[in-house]
């Protein structure tokens, strides 16, 4: 009994702070505020009411549900349905990682230009230079991660934590500037309510997709369900405090943002440079020189390198771990005798390298580059979180066959309703959001390539895994 006791510790707030920690950064406000500029306060209080609330306490009641369910969604997905669409969650929830990772030597680069030089000049090299150093050092990460690098999860928590600091600080900071520091504000009517409403056209809803990806992911706190005290009362209490932490920081830091850019006129490269460029102008203002850029810097690099390594290992052990036999082959199932998924790796080096180099080919500039595949991860990731949208609406078609210490919805229709309102709406924001964000007519050619590159690549990574199945039948017919 005392054991069972120790283990329920997790109050609401401790739940709170975890998934804050796990699913908030800086770079959530930025990105959007790049794309949307000051009217991206009303589109964070419309996501979070209409979608992050409704998300995070169906992955509550997920969790809660199956309590002893190690494999995260596709465990879920399992319960619910069939082993050949856990397959699929398990391959979704691997292959939308690919760029990502492809994202991050990126990342590696512009915050090492930024600590050694000062400045992100580096945006403007050629793209397929960037691209080639971004091969070299990815490829040098993944042979890192098939040795064994447990290191670098103790320094990824603490470049973690600092970078969740350098967040808080980032808005603090930003919002006391013109009383403290006597810093013009630089966007202009920022008193004005016209100010922060959305033009609600075509080009506003291809956006959509970057606030998903922000706000997405809380699934990966469902294993603290079962270790929170009362979870019936705490959990959700835990998660509406998490919406209110993150919205307050989404808006806080958004105004942070209008008050240090002009959000009238926004930087083209503000998705690769505005967080250093930000903590840069916060350091003149207050008389600090660029400490907090390089602090931010140092922080952000770690952050991103621990990032890649962990991510190239992670998700695919989800994957392959528990992978059956029915489905994956045998091939990529191999492991070494220090139980390294080696041909595993092998898969993630080829797609990985082949999402760095294709795309420089046809798109010119480092800082259009980086654009688009931090656009790309906005359309692909979210891509996961339709598995968890399906798994609730199949929970709630079976109800009476699954207990639950902590229920969102209690009728069955209505969280198959909900559950299928997050569902579309996932698709329907990854969809547009494969319209590229550039000016059609000062690079139609450039357009057309990332149209089709964004068409395709979550078509080609998804598609992958029916090859997967196949061969593995075959495989059994032979034996058999």
């Amino acid at each position: 009994m005392a054991d069972k006791k120790n283990t329920k510790q997790l109050f609401w707030y401790n739940i709170a702070l975890l998934a804050f920690v796990s699913v908030w950064g800086l770079g959530n406000v930025v990105n959007n505020f790049a794309q949307e500029g000051l009217v991206v306060v009303v589109s964070w209080i419309l996501i979070m009411v209409l979608y992050f609330v409704p998300y995070t306490l169906m992955v509550g009641q997920m969790g809660a549900t199956f309590k002893d369910a190690e494999g995260g969604v596709s465990s879920w997905i399992k319960e619910v349905s069939t082993k050949r669409l856990a397959y699929f969650a398990a391959w979704t929830y691997w292959v939308v990682h690919v760029p990502y990772l492809a994202q991050k030597p990126q990342a590696i680069l512009i915050a090492g230009s930024w600590l050694f030089q000062g400045n992100g000049n580096f945006v403007n090299i050629s793209s397929k230079i960037v691209q080639s150093l971004c091969l070299v050092i990815f490829l040098l990460f993944l042979y890192l991660a098939s040795r064994g690098i447990t290191t670098l999860n103790r320094i990824g928590t603490i470049a973690g934590m600092s970078m969740f600091i350098m967040s808080l600080l980032f808005i603090v900071l930003g919002l006391s500037a013109p009383a403290m520091t006597g810093s013009a504000i630089a966007t202009a009517n920022m008193n004005h309510l016209s100010t922060y409403v959305p033009k609600f056209d075509f080009k506003y809803f291809t956006t959509i997709s970057m606030l998903v990806f922000a706000v997405g992911g809380s699934e990966k706190i469902s294993p603290y369900v079962n270790k929170t005290k009362d979870p019936a009362k705490n959990f959700p209490k835990g998660m509406i405090a998490l919406a209110i932490m993150v919205v307050v920081s989404a808006l806080m830091g958004s105004f942070a943002m209008g008050m240090i850019f002009d959000a009238k006129h926004i930087p083209a490269d503000l998705m690769a440079n505005g967080a250093y460029v930000a903590f840069q102008r916060l350091g003149n203002f207050y008389h600090v020189g660029n400490a907090l850029m390089v602090i931010y810097a140092i922080a952000n690099t770690m952050a991103t390198i621990a990032a890649l390594a962990v991510s190239i290992d992670a998700p695919l052990r989800i994957l392959l771990d528990d992978a059956d036999p029915k489905f994956v082959p045998k091939a990529l199932r191999k492991k070494s005798s220090d139980g390294v998924p080696v041909n595993g790796y092998i898969l993630t080096g080829i797609l990985v390298s082949i999402i760095i180099i294709i795309p420089a080919l046809g798109i010119s500039g480092t800082n259009n580059l980086y654009n688009w595949l931090l656009n790309l991860n906005s359309v692909v990731m979210p891509l996961r979180y339709l598995w968890v949208f399906l798994a609730f609406m199949l929970l709630n078609k079976h109800l009476d066959k699954f207990h639950s210490d902590y229920m969102f919805v209690k009728n069955g229709k209505v969280g198959f309703a909900i559950g299928l309102w997050c569902f579309v709406f996932t698709a329907f924001a990854c969809i547009l959001g494969m319209v590229p964000k550039v000016v059609y007519a000062a690079n139609p050619s450039s357009w057309w390539f990332q149209l089709a590159l964004n068409i395709a690549m979550p078509i080609f990574l998804i598609g992958l895994g029916f090859i997967l199945p196949a061969i593995a039948k075959r495989q059994h017919e032979e034996l058999n």
